[in-house]
């Protein structure tokens, strides 16, 4: 089911893709794209408000990697 902020399509813009790559030595890089910056296009202010705390908790797992 769809919820009230969302659309149907609107997971094409979701921010579901995390890059973890080896950098130079034994370095890693972890990334992922900040949600609120993807869903700038889009007129919705509860979905704006729903990106802003998928960000926070997207960094924090980022963070405690």
């Amino acid at each position: 089911p769809t919820r009230p902020c969302c659309s149907k399509t609107i997971g094409t813009m979701l921010p579901c893709n995390v890059v973890v790559q080896q950098r130079a030595g034994e370095d890693v890089e972890v990334a992922a794209i900040d949600p609120v910056a993807s869903m700038q296009t889009v007129d919705n202010p509860a979905l704006k408000r729903a990106a802003h705390q998928v960000g926070v908790k997207l960094q924090r797992a980022v963070e405690s990697i």
